[in-house]
């Protein structure tokens, strides 16, 4: 009985990964205003190396419409503004010597649908990871060779850990929409 907790707990832990790694995915879609994280999908060249740029500049909000990337070394502020460019993210940097000021743009009701479609994009993949947790779950449930009734017991249990892990999903998805179509 101690190998099914562990095992149960063990599949439990894995479950929580892939939500934190929904809500930290989810980080990165914009809502109106304006968030350090955006950022984070974004690396440059940084002497041979790709570095996120988080780490080689100070980035503050200086409007809730702004942000400022002020790079510790100034000779990396064309690399950071091509990056920019090339980004899904579709703002436009302005450099002023010193460092990169980000202004983003009122979001459209067409721009904010698009982003309700991808964080929907995001949620389903999360589940599946959850389901894939599942699916191994039961494999290793089967292979304790437990009694008839305890091995049932043990796969309701799975099923019921992820309905919870789901419903949780659906949850942050249905707060990440709320808050990217400004409600």
């Amino acid at each position: 009985m101690e190998e099914l907790e562990m095992t149960l707990l063990e599949g439990e832990e894995r479950m929580d990964k892939a939500i934190a790694a929904f809500r930290h995915e989810l980080t990165t879609v914009r809502t109106g205003r304006a968030n350090a994280s955006l950022l984070d999908s974004i690396n440059i060249d940084y002497y041979g190396v790709p570095t996120p740029v988080k780490q080689i500049a100070a980035i503050s909000i200086p409007e809730a419409n702004q942000l400022y990337i002020k790079p510790y070394d100034k000779s990396s502020i064309k690399t950071i503004e091509s990056a920019i460019y090339a980004s899904p993210l579709g703002l436009t940097p302005q450099s002023d010597g010193n460092g990169i000021r980000l202004i983003l743009p009122q979001m459209t009701e067409e721009r904010r649908r698009e982003l309700t479609k991808l964080v929907a994009k995001m949620s389903e993949q999360a589940k599946v990871n959850v389901r894939n947790v599942r699916r191994d779950l039961n494999d290793d449930v089967k292979k304790l060779d437990l009694p008839e009734d305890d091995e049932k017991s043990s796969l309701e249990d799975v099923q019921k850990l992820t309905d919870k892990k789901i419903a949780e999903i659906d949850e942050i998805t249905k707060e990440k929409n709320a808050e990217v179509m400004g409600k």
